[in-house]
């Protein structure tokens, strides 16, 4: 018990100290995952759609080869992505590409190279998600819509991405969750988010455990916020949990219950006199034809 006391008066103390410091490192993680997400997804939809794109034996030979080169090079970029760490593709990134091109592709910004890396690194992850959430969906609504006359690019921006996109909406929760905390590798380029500012503190005063606790309190509400939201935001997609069932059409008139919109006593007086007129009509017909 005294120990943890002792805990929680350093971690007071690191906060009243460098507070600041942890504060503008939560904000640099939590922009930077939201951004990377958001950009992820964009890479994830682009990369799930080439990679659905139909082809038969009877397509052109440019077209079929052209749909197979795209296959191939998407399924390249999700394999090396997703089998590779991310502490080593920022590497690679930030510091091979000048290496490779004599500092000709230097990034001048390492907000640009944070948000890069993890955009490429959460799109190969998104595409698979967006490719298994685009096959869920009933291929006969793909061949309704091309009944239609709905091209390839229609019937997914209207009919099979929404509903991919609601089967698929716990995957990109679920990613921008692990964002938040894979961020944390984005030391090794020095951008300064939560887990760099961890890293500076305790270099100044070795209180390494305390840091840690606060860190670790850090991401736990960070994460445990954005799941409520991912999860307010998934029930919203749902629509409310009950619907009424129309149990009448109201286009189709109901015998016995129409009412004309000029009804009126003038109207009345106009409908008896033509029902009589045409009693009249009969009346006499039937009289000619007895005869």
């Amino acid at each position: 018990m005294d120990m943890l006391l002792k805990l929680v008066q350093d971690m007071g103390r690191l906060w009243s100290k460098y507070g600041g410091m942890y504060v503008r490192g939560i904000g640099s993680t939590l922009v930077l995952a939201l951004i990377a997400t958001l950009l992820g997804c964009v890479i994830g939809f682009v990369c799930g759609v080439l990679n659905t794109i139909p082809y038969t034996s009877r397509d052109p030979l440019p077209k079929r080869f052209g749909l197979k080169a795209i296959r191939v090079l998407v399924r390249a970029y999700v394999e090396v992505f997703r089998g590779t760490p991310m502490v080593l593709q920022a590497v690679f990134i930030y510091y091979g590409l000048p290496y490779f091109t004599h500092n000709a592709l230097r990034f001048e910004s390492v907000w640009t190279a944070a948000i890069l890396i993890v955009s490429i690194n959460t799109g190969a992850y998104m595409a698979e998600s967006v490719r298994g959430g685009i096959i869920s969906i009933d291929p006969g609504q793909t061949e309704g819509a091309k009944a239609i006359g709905m091209t390839h690019l229609q019937t997914m921006t209207k009919v099979i991405l929404p509903q991919a996109l609601r089967n698929i909406m716990p995957q990109i929760g679920n990613n921008f969750i692990i964002n938040v905390k894979d961020t944390s590798v984005m030391f090794i380029i020095s951008f300064t988010e939560l887990f760099a500012a961890h890293r500076y503190i305790v270099g100044v005063n070795n209180m390494y455990f305390p840091s840690a606790a606060i860190e670790m309190v850090a991401y736990l509400t960070m994460t445990l916020v954005a799941s409520i939201l991912l999860r307010w935001v998934e029930r919203w997609l749902d629509g409310p949990d009950n619907y009424q069932l129309v149990q009448e059409d109201p286009l189709v008139m109901t015998a016995g219950t129409y009412s004309h919109p000029k009804r009126g006593s003038n109207y009345d007086e106009q409908s008896k006199e033509f029902r009589d007129r045409v009693k009249q009509s009969l009346k006499f017909g039937r009289n000619r034809g007895g005869r």
